[in-house]
């Protein structure tokens, strides 16, 4: 399932997308989020902090009248229970360990319209012993109030929502230490005030196999230390990691949540997402890179705060003597398409402030990567771009339109009204953690390729109309253009050929 994330390197992924039809997303804040303001060093406004880990909601003391009670003394009483109970039962756990039978396939079975409040103190456990906690294809079950920990998904698999069913509710949860990821994700589920922690994996897998994951609500969440297994050294460049991964969701609404200390990537969305909106978050200290968003389109990224990301992998790369800017934003081959119905048909970077983060924004876009080529294992309609019957084949691939609708380009990007703020002697840097960029390989591969030379870089650098404007820079900034070895000033990047950051300014002696 995973996409290499070295941006030269071969990468596999479901290449599955029709048109995708556009699906409105809960704008309702997670008002139990209990946030507390972060100070900015950067002299810019304060966003909140979802410290949900600490401050946990408490559910009810008693049962709700007509719940059915779950009574921890007796192991399995919780799955027992919930098979002979009809449709729309609520159940009320009580204070304390609840276990399922040691059988490592036991688990819940949810009827449709089920709910599970726990009580104070009420824990499911999984003892180490249970691969999964709450599964099948029930609807609209909500979860409230209960700590669920210890499950030991397989990779790629997840604790809660283990069959990705559609419409759940994960609400003032935690859900913690579990192998695999904590939990999974299916259309219209709502994940609010929750604590997804030190899960083995992902604290949220958003996939749904070939399905897709329509109106996804991620409100007021904290997501904090996942990826235990240190996956991405166990199968090196699997991109299997992350607080979040999406996978072929239409329609994200990510506001307001704290990611940070996870092991790898923040947030990443990886293939055939659309019309995400990522806003109002802080997104800080995590390993690799605060957000990815990858062969996806349209997108609005706004008023986060973004801070001291992407210092491990970031240096290790650096240290290892690789020239490519790895960023705190990346984005490949991903971009605003307007034939996608959308929100924006746009992907739009605005009103974020990002400091001390190991660089910043870089737009990359890989020539030898578009469909049918061998850097993509999949063959056959691999894009939305391309009609059901036509095939991005080697001996059409040439001709207009496919020529055009086979890549994923990183287009339509548009960079205004954020402040970078660098200061090296926080980052403990001294090269290649200053970049802001925008480029693309030579193209070689394969050796039918059309795609060979510099006709992409030459194509993301001037005229996929990427641009950034209207910025404020705190620090000793660097742009790169082009390809990795073009490293400009901010006078060269805001004059011919590159005509970037217009109406930006640029402070170097500040930051350090």
């Amino acid at each position: 399932m995973g996409i290499k994330r070295r941006p030269w390197a071969l990468a596999a992924a479901p290449l599955v997308l029709a048109l995708l039809a556009a699906t409105g997303c809960d704008s309702t804040p997670a008002a139990r989020a209990n946030p507390t303001a972060v100070p900015t060093t950067s002299g810019a406004r304060s966003t909140s902090l979802a410290r949900v880990c600490a401050n946990p909601a408490a559910g009810p003391a008693k049962a709700p009248a007509g719940a059915v009670t779950v009574d921890p003394a007796v192991v399995g009483d919780l799955a027992a229970k919930t098979k002979s109970s009809p449709p729309n039962t609520t159940f009320w756990l009580r204070p304390g360990k609840h276990r399922l039978d040691p059988d490592r396939y036991a688990q819940v079975v949810p009827k449709k319209g089920d709910h599970y409040l726990g009580a104070p103190g009420a824990v499911l456990d999984g003892g180490k012993k249970n691969q999964y906690a709450f599964s099948g294809s029930a609807r609209d079950v909500t979860i409230r109030y209960l700590t669920v920990q210890r499950f030991v998904a397989p990779s790629d698999e997840g604790a809660v929502n283990h069959d990705s069913a559609d419409g759940w509710v994960i609400e003032d949860a935690t859900i913690q230490d579990n192998s695999g990821a904590g939990l999974m994700a299916g259309a219209r589920q709502q994940v609010r005030a929750s604590c997804l922690r030190d899960n083995g994996q992902y604290g949220m897998n958003a996939y749904k196999g070939k399905g897709r994951i329509s109106g996804l609500v991620v409100v007021g969440n904290e997501i904090v230390g996942n990826n235990t297994g240190d996956w991405e050294r166990r199968k090196p460049g699997c991109g299997c990691t992350g607080g979040i991964k999406f996978w072929a969701v239409n329609g994200a609404d990510v506001r307001g949540n704290w990611v940070h200390d996870n092991r790898g990537t923040g947030l990443w969305a990886d293939t055939n997402n659309n019309d995400f909106r990522i806003e109002n978050n802080v997104l800080e200290a995590n390993d690799g890179a605060a957000l990815i968003y990858e062969i996806s389109y349209n997108a609005v990224i706004r008023n986060n705060t973004i801070r001291r990301n992407n210092w491990v992998e970031g240096r290790k790369a650096a240290d290892s003597g690789d020239s490519f800017p790895f960023a705190t934003v990346y984005l490949s081959e991903s971009g605003g398409e307007p034939r996608i119905e959308a929100g924006t048909d746009k992907i739009e970077i605005y009103r974020n402030v990002l400091e001390n983060n190991w660089s910043g924004i870089t737009l990359w876009e890989n020539a030898d990567r578009f469909c049918n080529s061998p850097a993509n294992t999949s063959s056959g309609d691999c894009t939305l771009l391309v009609k059901k019957t036509d095939r991005c084949a080697k001996p059409a691939i040439a001709k207009a339109p496919l020529y055009a609708d086979c890549r994923w380009k990183t287009q339509r990007v548009d960079i205004h009204d954020n402040r970078f703020v660098l200061d090296k002697s926080v980052v403990k840097c001294t090269v290649k953690c200053d970049r802001m960029a925008v480029l693309a390989n030579y193209g070689t591969y394969p050796d039918w390729s059309p795609y060979q030379g510099e006709g992409v870089a030459d194509a993301i650098t001037t005229k996929q109309h990427n641009r950034w404007h209207d910025n404020v820079y705190v620090g000793p900034w660097k742009f790169v253009a082009h390809d990795p070895s073009r490293v400009l000033d901010f006078e060269s990047w805001q004059g011919m050929p590159y005509q970037q950051d217009a109406g930006s300014t640029l402070d170097p002696r500040a930051g350090g």
